[in-house]
């Protein structure tokens, strides 16, 4: 005979009275694998509160963490991209951008807002990973562009957040001419002392960090980020040799004089409200 006999059933629940939990309210940290509550990461900015990990976020957390009380005009918001080279790999290159807009409610992989950090005028531009791997395209060169333009008409600093897997393939050499487009009107914003500070997030690779992202005034990064041009992988296959450990991480690149400093993100929106208000003073 059993030493244990269970008296009462165990699942009394029935299938159809099941409850699922809601979809978005549990995330879990990719770096320690823990589950993160989605209103404390949300309060967190972000950031896992076991491990420090900064996760992955689009322009909407961004602007949120950013911007004073969340409030911002959008700049240039219709802008989408056209298929000049009629580019066609295993689908119609239309097809993939309408397939992501859908996908992220976004016209392409960039936003620009105008408003206040702790206070002081700014516009910041931002990049979307989730858009065709944040890809440089004409859009993203045009609004970049035209961000830089309205900075130096009103005299306000401009904050470039970048996070990027590099030139957009399906637009060629439209995707690489964005990388000169871009250096010259920030040039043009130099040469009209208006503060350019580029932060620079976990990715940022390829023709973007070969151009706008390492021209900033001032260039920042979070913690952990990886940047550089080529991945990893290509490097070591070409000079045949092992890589150093952290290679192309934030805090590699800071080490080696590419950046100014590091912030963590929950620090990011003071540190840069400070430095702000000192470049207007």
């Amino acid at each position: 005979m059993a030493w244990f006999k269970r008296e009462k059933k165990g699942i009394i629940t029935t299938t159809e009275e099941k409850k699922e939990a809601p979809d978005g309210l549990w995330n879990k940290c990719p770096n320690c694998k823990k589950p993160l509550h989605q209103a404390e990461l949300q309060e967190n900015k972000y950031v896992c509160h076991y491990c420090d990990y900064h996760l992955r976020v689009g322009s909407k957390e961004y602007f949120e963490v950013l911007f004073d009380n969340n409030e911002f005009k959008e700049l240039f918001p219709n802008l989408t991209s056209g298929d000049p080279l009629k580019f066609n790999d295993n689908k119609p290159y239309t097809d993939r951008i309408k397939e992501s807009q859908a996908k992220t409610g976004l016209k392409d992989a960039i936003r620009a807002g105008v408003g206040k950090i702790e206070g002081q005028d700014i516009v910041i531009a931002c990049m979307d990973f989730s858009f065709i791997g944040g890809s440089m395209g004409s859009v993203v060169g045009e609004k970049i562009a035209r961000s830089i333009d309205y900075s130096i008409k009103h005299k306000v600093p401009f904050l470039m957040i970048s996070k990027s897997g590099g030139a957009r393939m399906m637009e060629a050499a439209f995707s690489l001419m964005q990388m000169a487009k871009t250096s010259a009107k920030l040039a043009l914003l130099g040469q009209a002392k208006v503060p350019y500070i580029s932060l620079l997030t976990d990715p940022t690779t390829g023709g973007v960090t070969a151009s706008y992202a390492m021209l900033g005034d001032i260039n920042i990064a979070e913690p952990g980020s990886l940047i550089g041009f080529a991945g990893p992988r290509v490097i070591k296959e070409t000079i045949k040799k092992d890589l150093p450990k952290g290679f192309q991480t934030s805090e590699f690149v800071l080490e080696h004089g590419f950046l100014d400093f590091i912030v963590d993100r929950r620090a990011m929106k003071a540190k840069l409200g400070a430095f702000i208000k000192m470049m207007n003073n």
